[in-house]
Formats: C-alpha cells, sequence, structure tokens
C-alpha cells in the first residue's frame, strides 16, 4: 500500500514526509528535481510495545506503510500542460492520498496564490482531479461507442462509467459513490484520482495550534470543515515545525515538552494511525523471544489468509490458529494467565481475524 502527499509548493509536505520516514532533507533522494520520493512510515502501536516489554525480544517490529512525496502542484500550471500530466501521473500511483494544507503565516515563505486559504486549496486541487477524472471517462466512453460489437461486458462497463460522469458533473467523488463490490473493483482497475481515500493535513504555525487549532478567517475555516464531510476526507490539524522540534528531542526531553505543551500524543502518531485506518488495514500480532512483530492485513481478512502474510508455508499447511485478544493479554500480563482464565481460543481457517489479535499458528506442511 502507497500512500501520496499531495498538495501545493510550500506547504510543509515535505517536512511532514521527513517527519513520518524518519528522513533528514539531505537524505532524500529520487530521480532529480520534479522527481517523487519514497519512503517508509512506521506506525506507533502502544500493543507491541507492552508486548515487547513482557518478552524483551531481540528485534521489535512494527507495521509499516509505503510513503511518496509528490512534487508539489502550481495553481498557475494548465492543467494540459505537462507539468500538470506529471503531477496527476503520479498521484495515480498511490492507493491514497495525504492532502496537506497550508494555514501556517510566514512573511519568509510566499504563498502561489499570495494569500493563506485552505479550503480554496483543497477545491483547487480536488478540482483538478475531478477534470482528469472526466476526462479519462469520456475518452473511454468514445473507445466503447466506436468498438463494433457491444458484448455485454462493454455494456456493463458503459453503464457504469456513464453514471461515474454524471456523479463527477455534479460536483461529487467517485470515492462517495455507492457501488456495489464488483463495480468497485471495476472501478479500481480506471485508478481514478477521486477513487482514492483522502486525508486533510491542516498546517498551522504554533500560535494557531496554541490557540486552540484555530486560524484567520472563520468562514474559511467552516468551509473546509463542510467541504471535508462532503468529500469523506478526514482533517487532521498539526503543526509540522513543532512536531519536527519534538522528533529531534531525547525521550525525557520529549516528554517534559509535550507536558508543557498539554500534548497526551504527538500529532504525528495520531496521522500515521490515521493514514493506517484510512487504507482499512489492521494489524495482528506476534511474539516471542526472537520477535514482536505487527502483521499489516486487510480489514476482513481470514486466519488462513493472514497466516500467509507471515510464510506461504504457514497457509498452505495452516491447522488453527491460537489467539488471544490484546486487552485480555495486557489486563493478565502473560499468556499463562490468559489461558488460567479461560480466555485463550482456537480457531479455524475461516476466522476474520480482529485488530490487534496475539496470534500463533499451527500448520503442517
Amino acid at each position: 500500500m502507497k500512500i501520496g502527499l499531495i498538495g501545493f509548493n510550500q506547504t510543509g509536505k515535505t517536512s511532514l514526509f521527513e517527519l513520518l520516514t524518519g528522513k533528514e532533507s539531505a537524505d532524500i533522494t529520487g530521480g532529480g528535481r520534479g522527481s517523487s520520493n519514497v519512503g517508509t512510515c512506521f506506525i506507533p502501536d502502544e500493543r507491541v510495545d507492552f508486548i515487547s516489554s513482557i518478552y524483551k525480544p531481540k528485534k521489535t517490529t512494527y507495521a509499516k506503510i509505503e510513503l511518496t512525496d509528490v512534487p508539489g502542484f502550481s495553481p498557475s500550471v494548465d492543467g494540459h500542460s505537462s507539468g500538470a500530466a506529471k503531477f496527476l501521473n503520479d498521484v495515480r500511483q498511490c492507493d491514497a492520498l495525504i492532502h496537506v494544507l497550508r494555514a501556517f503565516n510566514s512573511d519568509s515563505i510566499v504563498h502561489d496564490l499570495e494569500s493563506i486559504n485552505p479550503a480554496r486549496d483543497f477545491e483547487a486541487l480536488e478540482s483538478e482531479m475531478l477534470l482528469a477524472d472526466l476526462e479519462m471517462i469520456e475518452k473511454r466512453i468514445t473507445r466503447i461507442n466506436a468498438a463494433k460489437k457491444l458484448t455485454k461486458e462493454l455494456s456493463d462497463e458503459l453503464n457504469l462509467l456513464e453514471r461515474c460522469f454524471s456523479h463527477l458533473e455534479d460536483g461529487g467523488k467517485i470515492r462517495d459513490m455507492n457501488l456495489t463490490e464488483n463495480e468497485q473493483l471495476a472501478v479500481r482497475g480506471f485508478s481514478f484520482l477521486t477513487e482514492k481515500p483522502c486525508l486533510v493535513v491542516v498546517n498551522l504555525d504554533e500560535n494557531q495550534w496554541a490557540d486552540n487549532k484555530t486560524y484567520p478567517g472563520k468562514d474559511t475555516l467552516l468551509s473546509l470543515f463542510k467541504i471535508s464531510d462532503d468529500t469523506h476526507s478526514p482533517i487532521t490539524e498539526l503543526c509540522v515545525a513543532m512536531e519536527l522540534e519534538i522528533s529531534r528531542l531525547s525521550e525525557s526531553d520529549r516528554q517534559l515538552f509535550m507536558e508543557d505543551m498539554g500534548i497526551v500524543e504527538p500529532g504525528i502518531s495520531v496521522l500515521a494511525k490515521a493514514a493506517y485506518t484510512l487504507l482499512s488495514l489492521i494489524s495482528f500480532l506476534t511474539y516471542g523471544e526472537d520477535e514482536v512483530r505487527a502483521w499489516t492485513i486487510d480489514k476482513g481478512t481470514v486466519a488462513k489468509i493472514a497466516a500467509g502474510k507471515i510464510h506461504t508455508d504457514i497457509e498452505r499447511g495452516f491447522i488453527r490458529a491460537e489467539v488471544v485478544k490484546y486487552n485480555d493479554f495486557h489486563e493478565l500480563g502473560s499468556i499463562a494467565k490468559v489461558k488460567e482464565k479461560g480466555l485463550f481460543r482456537l480457531e479455524g481457517k475461516d476466522y476474520v481475524v480482529a485488530d490487534g489479535d496475539i496470534i500463533t499458528f499451527r500448520f503442517n506442511v
């Protein structure tokens, strides 16, 4: 799964990429100017931390997602220019999007549109993606209508595309359409931009963050949240500059800083978890003296398929899954005590794995 960071120039997008991936600016490499940068974001997980504190493993491995820092979009670029085309093509390669919006004030960093208005910026980039989807659908409809024979498959595709086109013309996004499972699979094959799940990050300055996360222009703020609701794009507010400062402190200084600022959990942890949820991903956990690890799977995955994430032999020779609920383990402190309480479960291949399940797979090959 790949999440793309998108937005206008000078929004703090690349700083957010550094924060999520742990890469310093000097370490970020790409194919040259205007190229996307790729990195790995590890998902903070207190469950992994707790299990590791019990077993003291040689290695602790967190769940992870791949991030792409897509070069900034310039609103002055004509939608038909090569620059915009490359931007849209880079976005098309991503499975989900984090749209970074600028709210912070700075005399030294000039906004492309010379004023700060995150609601306007969000709508501008969403419009570009919507128009790109309309253009793609229009071309495909033309090719279908030009076919010598309209098969049932082509007829079904044409009907679906016409519905999508009409929805987009009305200002909707493909991600908010009520599609059947088969229609969702068909749509996914086109990599429509407005079909991709989208999380919005509003980048504040420290004064805005301290002032109860507010920023100039009440109407602008209300408009942004309405757009977010209408487009099914949840909002997270961050002060990226402050989060970078926190991340560079020692553990003891970090805790003191957070306490002074009244921060319960670093915003970057909240964002990483939100991004994980955005893709409908969950984690199951494994434990031992060698490694405690979170394994990433799609929500709704059954035990046998989950076993294959560890090794295909385990899936092939699956016998059963020994499952402990994390909350039971956390409360009782050991697998042995969980068993004593009768909370240890044996599950078959069709068991739907829940987020946080601690699992030992039994198999025979």
